[in-house]
């Protein structure tokens, strides 16, 4: 479902962890995780103001949400939002990693300290957070692990070479985690979408188009469209899934 109503996915009264968690698609995923009866925590780094509005944007569903400050490229950020958020709810379940930086920049002249910046956003909280991840996410048996990525990571992109970069590292990293941490009871996979219809004007509406009329659905993808897929890995029948990364493009990447 894609309105924001509240859907039986098994995951009431879990507790979850959405990174870069209060605009466009971590938003999507903390309110399709709302919506199922998850108690969602928003990570954020910018603005409190916009920080609060997107909070109060998911009041009234069936799940409570909240709001937790902190770069999550500072190495103590991640461990200690996932003990503040298990000692604020008792538990923690699921975490999103959502967030993500990206400066445009050709493969032949990079910015090399931008391009470590969406390398560090990318890959660090994971690698950071590892060990808590096992204590915390596997204290319950049920422990996820949902890392967001791009068909970038695959794909040349003009432009896209500092976070086709930083994705595909994730990937990577995603499955030795879920190596490591499938005996502790945490699944760890991520899912990986191409360009998103935000709903907003887009900057380059003629590629926007191209890509809606090449996409065998009939249209972009929306963040409501991952969203959907970032719950489902959460069931418990999605339990074992481990360390696959799960395409949410309509079937656009099945063009070469």
């Amino acid at each position: 479902m894609h309105d924001g109503t509240e859907t039986t996915l098994g995951l009431e009264g879990r507790v979850a962890l959405v990174t870069g968690g209060t605009r466009g698609l971590g938003l999507a995923i903390a309110r399709k995780l709302c919506s199922a009866g998850c108690d969602v925590v928003l990570n954020y780094a910018g603005s409190d103001e916009a920080a609060q509005a997107a909070l109060d944007s998911l009041a009234g569903l069936k799940g409570a949400a909240s709001l937790a400050r902190g770069d999550i490229r500072e190495p103590q950020t991640v461990p200690r939002l996932l003990e503040e958020a298990a000692g604020r709810h008792g538990g923690l379940d699921i975490l999103v990693h959502n967030a993500a930086s990206w400066q445009p920049m050709p493969a032949l002249r990079p910015d090399q300290a931008a391009l470590r910046r969406d390398l560090s956003t990318a890959v660090d909280p994971l690698l950071y957070g590892a060990t808590a991840f096992a204590d915390v996410l596997g204290a319950r048996g049920r422990g996820r692990i949902v890392a967001v990525s791009s068909t970038g990571a695959r794909n040349v992109v003009p432009g896209y070479v500092s976070l086709g970069l930083a994705k595909a590292a994730l990937e990577s990293l995603v499955r030795y985690l879920a190596v490591e941490l499938a005996g502790r009871g945490v699944a760890v996979n991520a899912v990986a979408t191409h360009k998103l219809d935000k709903g907003v004007p887009d900057g380059r509406p003629e590629v926007a188009a191209m890509l809606a009329a090449r996409t065998p659905a009939g249209r972009l993808t929306r963040p409501a469209d991952v969203a959907d897929v970032v719950a489902l890995l959460c069931t418990d029948e999605a339990a074992w899934i481990h360390g696959q990364v799960i395409g949410v493009d309509g079937g656009l990447s099945l063009h070469a």
